[in-house]
């Protein structure tokens, strides 16, 4: 070691030490290093520049710079010492400030980023790296320029990107301080659009140079946030229902301009106020009791009250109340709105009124008659009293329409609706159900009787004259009938059949005279419900097609000729069997299913004819038309359209059969009839001629081939001279007429014998053949002879009395 002082401090040796000496002071850390150095130094002539650790002769640490180098003309290492104590100290500090540094700027909630003067962008923190959508920083060291390829600015307002100088970094390069400066981010390749805020400025590197620093924050869901509460806020404030904010305890926070408008209070009279304010006094403590029930277990409640304004004025409003809680599920506010449907109220209130009151005379309608009825029944059995239903109609109403006009009769319908109002007890319900109808439910009776001179004062209420001085002092006088039905009966009843069995009274009233009560009879009745069943029952039977037909032939007795057959229905019961027309047909004769059956009976008929033309049988069927069917508008249309369903019927193998009584009926129509019938080939008979009013006249206005002798007058000819006498009378007049004369109901051979003799040559009836069935026709009429008296042998058969025919 050369003789030099080395100063370091509290080192302060002299001398000329060994190597070992030399390296005494220093920490065992750092001996064998500088140990090495000297001996590369010595043997390689290696220099050494080294910072190391020493033990001072006070035992302190501290950090040394040593260089040396190996002295060959002397032998020695010459070098020296610096103390670096507190430059290493001051180094450590700096990494420690360093890294502390960059962990408080990994871990900022802002974005980082820094650029060199010449907008190179150097620095990335890891939340600018995730706002910009970078994975690494790699990714994003390059020049400003170049991002220019990847985004673009927009300011909120505008839809035009910013030039890349007016980019946030280079404003900051420029000198420029960014205050919170919100711009519009946008990729380029459409992935993603966002909303956010820059800060920046210049600041000064440890090198002198100046560096550009952004701050950058994502504040795309705040601007939303912002926008939806903006809306809110205007929803809150030009919404038309009214809104109120209460807290937990229901004191009003805040209303908007609707709940003024609709109340009448303020925002200022409401705040601080319990919506306790608008009650009414029309709703229960029991329904504000459920209200809450249903906010404290639900949550919400909707639904419609009635609350009074400022001004005292009460309103009806459609209410809607939400409780807004916490996350542990404590409530913290209501929110409630409303809207006034005070008008929709009255609305319903009068559409009400009309769906339950008659226009006219204000009295109840149908509808609300039927419920005030089924209440009224429903207390009757409760207080074991009796009730009374009058169906009321006035007589002979409608000539006063016809006579005064519409508007008369309605000023009259008034004025008797206020009469018959008057005569009834206030618990009683008097009700319009259609013209001059009334209906008037007498309740809380002790007996049937006590409704007595209730009815005795409607009619008498009825007869009232009824004037009416503002149309030209005219004054009408007017009755009623009555029907009466009782309640509770024997059996259970409903309200709708105690109106129709009243109903059902006043038409026997009606009947009976007008003017006058009738109570219902249930024997009545039960005819009439029979009378429905078995016309229900028959057109069951046509539609499922139980009715069949049975032909009687028609014979000429000189000849032996069969001249036709007559169609007689029957029905082919599935539990009663095969029933004659006498059991079903006078069910129908005044029903529209008269015709329907009519129809059937001819459309079957022609079928059957064209049955049998194809098995080689051309023979002319009749059938009975009912007077019904026969004098109906449409008769010939109808008829026309039949025939056209059967081409290969020649109109003229059909003969329509009609009753004298069904053509007197309406003689002028059927005589029409019958002529334009008779344009398109179809012959008429009139059936049991005698039986009717017969007179010339008729004879000469119905156009009919045929004269269809009844069978009561034949069946008694061998015994009655007067019969006998009628029988001569027909005879005559068909030929007189030029009509042909044909006899029903021949029994016996002695009966064709005496129609021969009086000239009468066609004949039907047991004596010839039964009614048979379709199939049976074609072999009786080809093996078929008349009787030997008539020239031949006549065909055995039954001699017993036809009653089915």
């Amino acid at each position: 070691w050369t003789k030099t002082i080395y100063a370091i401090h509290e080192v302060d040796f002299t001398g000329h030490p060994t190597v070992e000496q030399g390296i005494s002071f220093y920490t065992p850390e750092s001996r064998p290093i500088i140990e090495q150095a000297v001996q590369r130094a010595i043997q390689h002539g290696e220099p050494f520049d080294l910072e190391l650790e020493i033990i001072t002769a006070k035992g302190n640490l501290r950090a040394v710079h040593t260089i040396g180098r190996h002295d060959p003309v002397r032998g020695k290492i010459v070098g020296f010492f610096q103390d670096i104590t507190e430059r290493k100290r001051a180094e450590v500090a700096l990494t420690e400030t360093n890294n502390r540094l960059t962990a408080v700027m990994a871990n900022l909630n802002e974005g980082l980023i820094m650029a060199d003067h010449l907008g190179l962008v150097s620095y990335w923190n890891p939340m600018a790296l995730a706002i910009n959508g970078f994975a690494s920083m790699d990714d994003c060291r390059r020049p400003l320029a170049e991002f220019a390829q990847m985004f673009e600015f927009r300011l909120l307002n505008e839809d035009r990107p910013l030039p890349i100088e007016e980019w946030p970094m280079r404003r900051v390069l420029r000198g420029e301080r960014l205050n919170d400066w919100e711009v519009r981010l946008r990729r380029l390749d459409q992935s993603w659009e966002k909303i956010v805020s820059y800060s920046g400025w210049l600041i000064n590197s440890t090198h002198s140079e100046t560096l550009g620093l952004l701050t950058i924050i994502d504040i795309t869901e705040r601007k939303r946030a912002e926008k939806s509460l903006q809306q809110a806020a205007t929803v809150f404030s030009h919404t038309r229902e009214g809104i109120t904010i209460t807290d937990g305890n229901g004191t009003i926070l805040d209303v908007n301009e609707a709940f003024t408008r609709i109340t009448g209070y303020s925002r200022e009279d409401a705040i601080g106020q319990n919506p306790r304010i608008l009650k009414s006094g029309r709703q229960s403590t029991e329904f504000y009791e459920e209200m809450w029930e249903a906010l404290i277990e639900q949550g919400h409640w909707s639904g419609e009250i009635w609350n009074r304004r400022k001004d005292g004025e009460v309103c009806a409003e459609l209410l809607s109340i939400s409780a807004i809680r916490d996350e542990q599920g404590f409530t913290q506010q209501y929110v409630a709105m409303f809207s006034d449907i005070t008008a929709i109220k009255a609305h319903q209130s009068q559409l009400e009124h009309i769906a339950h009151f008659d226009a006219l005379t204000n009295l109840p309608n149908r509808v609300l008659l039927v419920d005030r009825l089924h209440q009224a029944m429903a207390q009757a059995q409760r207080r074991q009293q009796h009730l009374v239903v009058v169906y009321l109609d006035l007589d002979g109403f409608k000539a006063i329409n016809d006579q005064y006009g519409h508007e008369t009769g309605d000023q009259a319908l008034i004025v008797l609706a206020k009469n018959l109002k008057e005569a009834l007890r206030e618990g009683d319900t008097l009700a319009r159900i259609g013209g001059d109808e009334f209906v008037a439910v007498l309740a809380d009776l002790e007996d049937t009787s006590a409704s007595l001179p209730l009815l005795k004062r409607l009619q008498a209420a009825a007869e009232l004259p009824v004037e009416l001085s503002e149309l030209s002092e005219l004054s009408l006088s007017l009755s009623a009938s009555l029907g009466v039905t009782f309640y509770p009966q024997a059996q259970d009843i409903d309200g709708d059949q105690l109106l129709r069995q009243a109903d059902q009274a006043m038409y026997q009233a009606k009947v009976a005279g007008k003017n006058r009560y009738c109570i219902f009879d249930a024997a009545v009745d039960s005819n009439v419900r029979k009378q429905h069943e078995r016309l229900a029952r028959i057109r069951l039977a046509l539609e499922r097609h139980e009715f069949v037909l049975y032909y009687q032939p028609k014979v000429n007795m000189r000849t032996g000729k069969v001249i036709g057959a007559e169609a007689l229905i029957r029905w082919q019961h599935p539990e009663d069997g095969l029933l004659a027309p006498a059991t079903f047909l006078p069910v129908i004769e005044d029903h529209p299913l008269a015709v329907d059956v009519g129809e059937w009976v001819i459309d079957t008929a022609m079928r059957q004819m064209e049955v049998w033309h194809a098995a080689g049988l051309d023979l002319p069927v009749s059938v009975n038309i009912g007077a019904r069917q026969l004098l109906q508008d449409n008769f010939v249309e109808r008829l026309r359209v039949i025939l056209a369903r059967h081409p290969q019927v020649p109109p003229g193998c059909i003969e329509l059969e009609v009753l004298e009584t069904s053509a007197l009926a309406d003689m002028a129509q059927a005589s029409q009839v019958i002529e334009d019938c008779a344009e398109f080939g179809l012959r008429f008979a009139l059936d049991d001629f005698g039986t009717g009013y017969s007179s010339l006249t008729y004879l000469k206005r119905l156009r009919v081939a045929l004269l269809k002798i009844d069978q009561s007058f034949v069946r008694d000819m061998l015994d009655d001279p007067d019969d006998l006498a009628i029988l001569q009378g027909i005879i005559g007049l068909a030929a007189a007429f030029n009509r042909e004369v044909i006899a029903e109901g021949v029994e016996t051979v002695a009966h064709g014998t005496a129609l021969l003799h009086l000239g009468c040559e066609l004949a039907q009836g047991y004596g010839i053949a039964r009614p048979m069935p379709p199939d049976q026709l074609p072999a009786w009429a080809a093996t078929w002879q008349p009787d030997a008296a008539w020239g031949g042998v006549m065909h055995s058969g039954e001699a017993s009395r036809s009653t089915d025919q």
